[in-house]
């Protein structure tokens, strides 16, 4: 299963629900069954790392990033991803412009995963990381939960 989740910079919630994802699917015993990364529907922050106050959001949860890159977001992802994972409606609509629509279904928003769909908390407004882990572990657990239920992975 190819995982591609996205934000607006990629330094932030996109990298967090990458570096979580990782983790997650380390620990059940199931990373050899995914290949997951992250990127950027703007230009921004492009070849950026992960924005410190989120690295220490990770870095509480025992998860590395080092070595991140933000990077954007290209209309053939669409064809090399299997899910693309936005994590709020503006990154969807951006999603869905650069790459020419979503003729297949791909492009999802993580919280639709959960009990509670709707946005990720951006940490970039809020200043909250620790409301964004919540938002974005509660959101990896029921994508990959949702995968298994599915028979996909």
């Amino acid at each position: 299963m190819k995982l591609l989740f996205v934000c607006h910079g990629n330094i932030c919630r996109s990298p967090m629900a990458e570096y979580y994802m990782k983790a997650l699917t380390a620990q059940r015993g199931l990373a050899d069954r995914f290949v997951i990364a992250s990127a950027a529907t703007s230009a921004e922050e492009l070849g950026n790392g992960v924005y410190p106050p989120a690295r220490r959001e990770l870095a509480r949860h025992g998860i590395d990033c080092a070595g991140h890159a933000a990077r954007q977001l290209t209309s053939a992802d669409y064809g090399r991803w299997d899910l693309l994972v936005g994590m709020d409606q503006a990154n969807l609509r951006n999603m869905a412009r650069v790459c020419g629509g979503d003729p297949e279904g791909k492009l999802r928003l993580l919280l639709d995963f959960t009990s509670r769909p709707g946005e990720v908390a951006d940490p970039w407004d809020t200043g909250d990381f620790r409301a964004t882990w919540r938002d974005v572990s509660e959101g990896c657990q029921g994508l990959l939960a949702h995968l298994q239920r599915e028979g996909l992975i």
